[in-house]
């Protein structure tokens, strides 16, 4: 879709080398200025008096060309040029009003605010001088409704954008037209994509993103971690899921011949080319890289630089020629996670990283035809969000002086929550300040400056459909929501890694549905959370009041529901600030006959968003009962009655903490100790016995209704008893 207003011809984007550019106009500016105060002085005394007569304001006028290069089912991507045709300014302030209620999802070169349909976009500190008839350009991401309509008008710094000097002009010519026809001016031809060179709406235009996972980076070839062959009908349900990009991660090395040549196998190659292609017919932009390379070989290049550099540059030379010529929604990664054996330090493995960066950009730009602009992006080492690392890469940018280069950082989140260790089990303060450290620093290092940033792998680590239960359901949902909001308002893009944990290739269908729809409404707006989507109730007995805290996250909570039918306010429940209490009486019919597990699942509802399912638990406390084993198989019999394990605590008698990880007692799950819920057991795992001293240790199972359990071991050599005294 394209749309023009008030077009003319538009200068040259202003963002490479954007400091030294801002310096120069800044000092053109202020020359400028002191020439005026100086001519203002003579005037007003030689006419004394009678200066109300000359003109006081200066000469005003702008035009601006809104494009809308990409659009999909309830989102569009749009470029916004500003030429200003008046006398320069410093500090600029653009004002449209959207006629089909369409809004600002994330913003590039400027911060986007709204107040309705009203909307105001301001510029950064790098781009808030615009010469006389020079042009500055931002973009953003929008979510749209029912239509799509371009705005018609637009005011900078409060004066009207209608195409000339001092106002409007007396008879619009047809070029300001807002017609999509080529023939209105020359401004750029409708394209499905950015430009070549305009990087942060590249990869702007590539939110959001998935991940090919564990598919052509698979050891050795692209079905031994167990996906199925990628097939067309795979990447067409991706897309029509909303995403707009995909990361097609691969493994060369065991697909090519020896030195010097280091020869791609053909068939190889082909099959990547033929996903690549399908992937670009189906619409997305393509990310394509050396994946597990990193530590299959070309982690060894501190000690032998020469062979792993002519690897490295054999095997791009080779990818560069075979995609010189494709469209410019395909990017090249220079390669995943890089790592190095042998440093001295990280800052050794920064060096390191630059110069095969460094090797890449030259290499891929000396290729020519489409590779001489293609998006380029560059890893950190080990793709992290230390802020030393983001400075190393940043001195890479720096000296490369390269306008269509990227960063690039991985994000799974603060460690103990992403795999359960060491009590890591909620979505609490220490995952939400890493979460915001992490992605204000790519931002202020990067962003601010812009340089775009993609997120290129984003999850929880021990996350898995094959794995359950080690990341409680809820706690995930609040992870994926603030990800998707906290992206979005730094102009982040994320890229999914689905190793299949999220999406069942066979089936082309979402292992759990609530987490791709929160996951999905977490590009475009926020939706409220709560303290736990938990409520337990006892077995037997009396059923009492029960109360979760409300995470609002800027909507209004709109009430409950069950089986789509309202709960009543009031009488089923009653909300004061942030508390929500569901009754007793209301607790009691939803529970039945309270059987053990979830009797009924209500959702509460708020203003924008997905709702936010609360199970209804009725569960007993666990038991256990004594049991004998060995070192290698060992499991704790227990009833579970109902409730669901969170963790394990494990301490000898002195209180220290006992087994692996012995800086805290609170052992990672399922690496340690797992529920088998259908055998009635708790596996402690041989991994937990390699690292227990002989004699007794006491284990504290924890459980997600608050219930305690002590269960104690004896381990003597292989010989394992256990009991609950």
């Amino acid at each position: 879709m394209y749309f023009v207003v008030e077009v003319g011809r538009l200068g040259p984007r202003h963002v490479a080398h954007k400091g030294e550019r801002t310096v120069k106009l800044h000092r053109l500016r202020r020359a400028r200025l002191r020439a005026g105060a100086i001519a203002g002085t003579v005037i007003a005394l030689l006419m004394a008096g009678i200066s109300t007569a000359v003109g006081a304001h200066a000469a005003a006028g702008c035009r601006v060309a809104y494009t809308v290069p990409a659009e999909w089912p309830g989102g569009f991507t749009a470029d916004v040029k500003v030429t200003n045709l008046g006398d320069p300014v410093n500090g600029w302030r653009l004002t449209w009003t959207f006629p089909s209620g369409q809004r600002v999802t994330q913003a590039w070169n400027s911060t986007i605010t709204s107040s309705g349909a009203q909307v105001t976009a301001v510029n950064e500190s790098w781009n808030a001088t615009i010469a006389t008839n020079q042009t500055v350009s931002f973009g953003f991401n929008g979510s749209w409704s029912g239509a799509n309509t371009a705005p018609d008008a637009f005011a900078l710094n409060g004066v009207p954008c209608t195409g000339s000097v001092g106002g409007p002009s007396p008879s619009p010519s047809p070029s300001r037209s807002p017609s999509p026809s080529p023939s209105a001016s020359p401004s750029p031809s409708p394209s499905p994509s950015p430009q070549p060179g305009d990087a942060m709406a590249t990869v702007a235009a590539m939110q959001p993103g998935w991940n090919l996972g564990n598919t052509l980076d698979a050891i050795p070839d692209e079905t031994s971690w167990g996906n199925p062959p990628t097939t067309r009908a795979l990447l067409h349900h991706v897309r029509s899921q909303g995403f707009n990009s995909v990361r097609i991660p691969v493994t060369w090395s065991n697909h090519h011949g020896p030195a010097p040549g280091y020869t791609i196998d053909a068939a190889w190659l082909n099959r990547v080319r033929q996903i690549v292609d399908w992937s670009l017919d189906e619409g997305f932009y393509v990310m394509l890289n050396l994946h597990h390379d990193s530590w299959q070989w070309i982690n060894g290049y501190l000690g032998d630089r020469t062979t792993v550099m002519n690897r490295y540059t054999a095997l791009w030379r080779q990818i560069a020629q075979t995609f010189r010529d494709y469209s410019p929604k395909l990017v090249f990664e220079s390669v995943n996670e890089p790592q190095f054996a042998g440093t001295s330090s990280d800052a050794q493995g920064d060096q390191l990283l630059d110069e095969l960066n460094t090797e890449f950009v030259h290499l891929v730009r000396a290729s020519g035809g489409g590779n001489a602009t293609r998006l380029l992006v560059l890893p950190t080492l080990h793709t992290s969000g230390e802020q030393a690392r983001l400075d190393a890469l940043t001195a890479t940018f720096n000296r490369l002086k390269d306008p269509n280069l990227a960063a690039t950082v991985h994000f799974y989140g603060w460690w103990p929550f992403s795999v359960n260790i060491a009590g890591g089990t909620r979505y609490d303060a220490n995952v939400e300040q890493d979460l915001l450290g992490a992605f204000d620093r790519v931002h202020d290092t990067f962003v601010a400056r812009g340089i775009p940033v993609i997120i290129g792998e984003w999850a929880l680590l021990s996350y898995d459909h094959t794995r359950p239960g080690i990341i409680e359901r809820g706690e995930f949902l609040k992870f994926i929501e603030a990800v998707g909001y906290h992206a979005r308002i730094r102009s982040l893009t994320t890229m999914l890694w689905d190793a299949g944990q999220f999406l069942n290739r066979n089936e082309l269908r979402w292992r759990d549905q609530g987490v791709y729809e929160l996951m999905k409404a977490s590009w475009t707006t926020r939706s409220g959370t709560a303290s736990s989507d938990q409520v337990y109730l006892p077995h037997s007995g009396a059923i009492t009041a029960k109360t979760l805290t409300l995470n609002l996250n800027g909507t209004t909570f709109r009430g409950l529901r069950h089986n789509g039918a309202p709960l009543a306010d009031g009488t089923d429940y009653t909300v004061s600030g942030t508390t929500l209490t569901l009754t007793a009486a209301a607790l009691t019919r939803l529970a039945g006959n309270r059987a053990y597990g979830v009797n009924a699942t209500i959702e509460a509802l708020f203003s924008q968003g997905v709702p936010w399912q609360i199970s209804v638990i009725s569960s007993d406390p666990p038991t256990h009962a004594a049991a004998t084993g060995t070192t290698s198989s060992f499991a704790v019999p227990t009833q579970f009655r109902g409730d669901q394990l969170a963790t394990m605590e494990a301490k000898y008698a002195d209180g220290s903490p006992a087994g692996p990880a012995n800086w805290t007692p609170y052992k990672e799950f399922w690496q340690t100790f797992q529920p088998d819920y259908d055998a009635n057991t708790v596996i402690v795992k041989p991994e937990f016995f390699n690292e227990v001293n002989d004699g007794r240790v006491t284990l504290t199972f924890h459980f997600w209704s608050g219930a305690r359990t002590t269960y104690y071991i004896t381990k003597s050599g292989t010989t394992v008893t256990g009991s609950t005294s």
